[in-house]
């Protein structure tokens, strides 16, 4: 069995709720960046989070910026975003450290009036069938 982390960054609490259905499925907790958690030995690395004006959130930047791929192997990306915009900084950070990216889900997300109600139970559901599928678990 793959060892796996689930962290996430949000402002709105949706990359939260999308992270704790990932943790729930996998069995392990969700951890927010900025308790800043110490990685060691992760196989798969799933990163959660938003895009807020067409970027991810400085703080997850700035946790990934960290990583190294002597103690990360893999990573997927799990985004939730209105404009459904993929976090390709955030990828593109984790390629230039030899972090393999496995897959990015991008959710609904919402602001303000548009799409409300993102993600809802189906999309958490989903996410979790995701990181389920990724994680290798039967």
């Amino acid at each position: 069995m793959k060892k796996v982390r689930v962290l996430y960054a949000t402002k709105t609490k949706h990359s939260k709720k999308l992270a704790d259905a990932i943790g729930k499925a996998l069995g392990v907790p969700a951890e927010n960046v900025s308790t800043r958690p110490t990685l060691s030995d992760v196989d798969l690395l799933f990163i959660v989070g938003g895009i807020y004006g067409g970027e991810s959130l400085p703080d997850l930047v700035d946790y990934v910026r960290t990583l190294d791929n002597s103690t990360v192997r893999s990573a997927a990306l799990v985004t939730s975003s209105a404009s459904k915009k993929r976090q390709d900084g955030v990828r593109k950070l984790l390629e230039e450290k030899g972090i393999a990216v496995a897959d990015e889900m991008v959710c609904q997300g919402s602001f303000l009036i548009k799409a409300l109600g993102h993600p809802n139970e189906a999309e958490l559901s989903e996410a979790a069938r995701f990181a389920f599928g990724l994680a290798g678990k039967p």
